[in-house]
């Protein structure tokens, strides 16, 4: 079956946002480059001028800050959009995020040991104690320009509402203290001069955004919130400014025409104080992907060629460095232990506290903590090729995946918004039409009441937040998910095909036996099949050849080495023909096994062992087996995911009696004699029979059944092609992640429906209330102050919700 490729993403040249070629609405050629469009109005302005988005020239005050200008930002709620530098989605309205988050800043302050008050940024001496300051490192916040900018508009829509709201509240005394002071005409221009400041500079974002989304044709919350405060604004600008257009209908019995500076005014100001909150909260769920990338050490100690010592910038470290790791410090890069013992806190990859032994030839982890030993240590990889750059990586770009319950809400905001401004619309004519008087100053007030309430930010924000949080949580956890679908798709999964070697077992093979034919020796046997196996990869091979080395065997050179992929391998060595595998093989060579040969294999593979049968010169010469034992973890594991209701499967190239013996230990269910290649048919058998399978393995040969699988589980002890293919990597390689993983999933999907279910009930309350059906019965109305209160409170509730995944019991 032909391979279905992802569609390549291209770059609206108007509007930034990225789109599948297929599904744009216009496409442009120019100068031999054809340009895609996500609307016609994006086209049109192309079109007019092609240069200006071509060769667009910034204007100053449209540039991005400083040292943000090469920096690609997103949207949270709608990944496909990108745009260099920050600014505002034109979908949704929301402000856009950095696309590629950047390690934490430090500075390094200077303090003294025994008066921990005392801090300069330069070194010295304690000024009480005399004691050399000794440098600490202290994290800078990197300010958020979004959030400055919101939080200085804020403070001053808040500092020109104040004195509005005192008007409105001495309206409601009878003596209407403040409204004699002056005569109604000059509160009214008074009112117009603190409102506009508001309206037309602290709330312009919303109204630009509000424009946006009409351009683009995706009505949003900033629509809503453009048209209420406008349409309140406009109004009483109008009343203030030329009051005789109206008719005598729109007067009071003073002359004076009705206002509503303050409930544009406040609802600004509420607008603001919600996306403060929001950008602040927002910030957290980055916490994970910053607390990862803040464990990478700046330096490492790099040793030259005679032995000296310095300390360089980890940008400079070079694959094959020698690099010395002193107690205490943290692993600089991912490489191997050349000279030392030390024990590491690994917590940062595996979620476990317990510090693991390292001896010489043991692999290290960069961002890991040392123990009390020291060691040194060569440089296998660097940079982003580093396990915790990876990490980074997958967790970056899963949090900016949609999962699949993401459609409903898209579908539902996608008629929302329209459907909002049709009921406010409806609102409007039947209290003009029906309504008490004044009717129009009614009407008004409920149609903005209607638009204000109905912001559908937290039906946007329901989803997004809930992945992000859940993805930075899983990484904290050890548990990598490569995307929102992996996540939402784990929690229904009910069969689970694992792997055996590497997977339940240890996956460190040992030798067990070697039992030579007669006219064999052990030693021969031995070293044949090791000198033979030496040039093979399997993890088996690697077993052999140590225990030969361990027992001081020589090995010889092997000529016309060759694999037979599931069998075994062959060779010859000093002049003899040397053939290593299982019966399959030997069948194929035409060699009959002794039956004594084949009752002591059987013996061996009960009590779980790999055998291989061994033959010299077409005869059989011997067996060699290799025991692979059984994580401590795994029975625990197994009946852990069995109670949850999985239906638990190994599947295994051993033969059925080895296979067997495992299964029966462990009370599953297994597949016995399957190639590598066979391994992914296994996992459509079950697929077929309606099993929603994951898969979990770790080996190069695991990756066809992985990306065959629903969900790939790749055990991240394993390989990076593996890990490549894997919806979902655990880096202990330890099977109870799996349960770690599965509740995470429940624990995020819950989450969402949760918000989603706040989000909607929201708004289906607040509808009708704003609408004003409960005047004819009880005489209530909602005020839009409060409703644009309710409406800023609703998406702030959404994150916290999300927020509380990061506490999460896995």
């Amino acid at each position: 079956m032909a391979e279905v490729q992802e569609a390549e993403l291209v770059r609206d040249p108007v509007c930034g946002m990225m789109i599948e070629p297929q599904d744009a609405v216009s496409s442009q050629e120019v100068e031999g480059k054809t340009y895609h469009f996500c609307n016609r109005s994006c086209a049109t302005k192309f079109a007019a001028d092609p240069k200006s988005y071509l060769q667009p020239v910034a204007k100053s005050a449209d540039l991005p800050p400083k040292g943000q200008e090469n920096v690609e930002y997103i949207c949270p709620m709608d990944p496909e959009v990108h745009k260099m530098g920050p600014g505002a989605c034109p979908k949704c309205g929301m402000a856009l995020e950095p696309a590629t988050m950047k390690a934490p800043a430090t500075r390094s302050d200077f303090t003294c040991p025994m008066h921990p008050q005392i801090s300069r940024q330069e070194p010295g001496n304690c000024p009480i104690c005399g004691m050399t300051l000794e440098p600490r490192e202290t994290t800078v916040e990197e300010a958020n320009p979004e959030l400055t900018d919101m939080t200085r508009r804020f403070w001053i829509s808040v500092a020109l509402a104040v004195p509005l709201l005192a008007l409105m509240v001495s309206d409601l005394f009878p003596s209407m203290p403040l409204q004699h002071m002056l005569a109604a005409r000059t509160w009214a221009w008074i009112e117009f001069a603190l409102a506009s400041p508001v309206v037309l500079w602290c709330g312009w974002p919303f109204f630009v955004r509000g424009w946006q989304s009409v351009v683009n044709r995706h009505l949003n919350m900033f629509t809503l919130i453009a048209l209420g405060t406008g349409a309140s604004f406009l109004y009483s600008a109008v009343a203030t400014i030329a009051p005789q257009i109206f008719p005598p209908s729109f007067h009071a019995e003073g002359g004076e025409i009705a206002l509503y500076f303050e409930p544009a005014v406040v609802i600004i100001a509420l607008v603001l104080l919600g996306q403060v909150m929001e950008l602040r909260a927002r910030s957290q769920t980055g916490s994970a992907i910053r607390a990862l990338l803040g464990l990478a050490p700046k330096t490492a100690r790099r040793l030259d060629e005679q032995g000296g010592e310095s300390d360089v910038l980890l940008d400079h470290v070079q694959v094959g460095d020698r690099l010395r790791v002193r107690p205490g410090e943290k692993v600089p890069v991912d490489g191997v232990v050349l000279e030392g013992h030390s024990s590491i806190d690994e917590s940062m990859v595996s979620g476990e506290p317990i510090p693991v032994e390292k001896d010489v030839a043991a692999k290290v982890t960069g961002g890991t903590v040392n123990g009390t030993g020291g060691f040194v240590m060569r440089a296998e990889r660097i940079g982003a090729d580093t396990l915790l750059s990876q990490i980074v990586k997958m967790v970056s770009q899963a949090q900016r995946s949609r999962a699949p319950i993401q459609r409903l809400a898209d579908r539902v905001a996608s008629f929302f918004v329209p459907a909002v401004i049709l009921a406010a619309v409806a609102t409007f004519i039947v209290w003009y039409l029906v309504g008490p008087q004044p009717r129009f100053a009614h009407a008004l007030v409920n149609a903005v009441a209607v638009l204000i309430v109905a912001c559908p930010c937290a039906l946007g924000l329901a989803t997004p937040m809930a992945i992000m949080v859940g993805t930075g949580r899983g990484a904290g956890a050890g548990i990598l998910i490569r995307d929102a679908e992996s996540l939402e798709t784990f929690g229904k999964v009910n069969t689970l095909i694992v792997d055996k070697t590497g997977t339940l077992t240890e996956g460190k093979p040992t030798l067990a036996s070697v039992l030579p034919q007669p006219g064999t020796s052990e030693s021969d046997l031995l070293q044949f099949v090791a000198s033979l196996e030496r040039s093979s990869e399997h993890p088996l091979a690697a077993a052999i050849v140590k225990g030969a080395e361990a027992k001081k065997l020589t090995l010889t050179d092997v000529q016309g080495f060759s694999s037979i992929t599931g069998k075994g391998v062959k060779g010859t060595i000093s002049g003899k023909q040397i053939a290593v595998g299982n019966a399959e093989m030997f069948r194929e060579l035409g060699i009959d096994p002794a039956p004594p040969m084949l009752t002591q294999a059987e013996t061996l593979r009960k009590e779980g062992q790999t055998v291989m049968l061994v033959a010299i010169d077409g005869k059989p010469a011997g067996l060699v087996s290799v025991s692979d034992p059984i994580k401590e973890s795994t029975s625990e594991a197994i009946r852990e995911l069995k109670s949850a209701g999985l239906k638990v499967i190994m599947v295994t190239g051993d033969n059925q009696t080895t296979a067997r013996a495992v299964a029966d230990k462990l009370g599953i269910e297994f597949e016995a004699d399957v190639l590598p290649q066979q391994k992914a048919e296994v996992v459509k058998k079950y697929q077929q029979q309606g099993a929603i399978v994951a898969m979990a393995g770790d080996g190069v040969n695991d990756a066809p059944a992985l990306a065959q699988a629903n969900i790939g589980i790749a055990m991240g002890t394993g390989t990076d092609v593996a890990m490549e293919a894997g919806g979902i990597t655990l880096l202990t390689g330890d099977l109870r992640g799996i349960l770690r993983a599965r509740h995470l999933s429940k624990a995020t999907m819950s989450n969402i429906r949760q918000n989603l279910f706040f989000a909607f009930i929201y708004n289906a309350i607040g509808v009708p209330l704003a609408a004003g059906v409960l005047f004819p019965f009880f005489g209530l109305l909602l005020n839009p102050m409060i409703a644009a209160g309710a409406m800023s409170f609703s998406s702030v509730s959404v994150i916290a919700n999300s927020l509380r995944l990061r506490t999460a019991k896995l």
